[in-house]
């Protein structure tokens, strides 16, 4: 899964009012690094409206709706560090976004490689805190 994730496409100390803002920066993130059309921002929010992408464990994983693949030109992730959180409602609070885009069903994939890197909660607190764009690539291993 090389090419999945770069420095280009990792955000370090960011902060929002919303997770809307912080949907669309991910989405403005993985069509900058040429992964989706920006229309597949518009279909991120729109997931976000149909049910909320966040997993637990202070990560939220915005992608798009169904059948959005046509606006996938490869398969990328954009990785997001919020350090002091953005609310994802109901005392959720994620401090890392993680916003995807996998082609020919390599989400499930990446999903797995995600959840593998982020099941313990001192992995989450280590990329809470990374003071640099190596410290995310070597604990998510993309």
């Amino acid at each position: 899964m090389s090419n999945i994730l770069n420095e280009d496409s990792i955000l370090l100390g960011a902060s929002f009012a919303n997770k809307h803002e912080a949907i669309r920066k991910a989405g403005d993130i993985l069509s900058a690094s040429g992964y989706v059309t920006e229309k597949y921002i518009d279909l991120m929010l729109e997931r976000e409206r149909v049910a909320s992408t966040f997993m637990g464990n202070n990560l939220a994983i915005p992608h798009g709706v169904n059948g959005s693949e046509s606006e996938i030109k490869s398969s990328g992730i954009a990785v997001i560090q919020v350090p002091e959180g953005v609310s994802f409602g109901e005392d959720n609070i994620a401090y890392l976004i993680i916003g995807i885009a996998g082609k020919d069903g390599a989400h499930l994939d990446i999903l797995n490689q995600i959840a593998l890197a982020c099941m313990e909660e001192e992995n989450i607190e280590k990329l809470r805190f990374a003071k640099n764009k190596n410290e995310i690539l070597e604990l998510l291993g993309f």
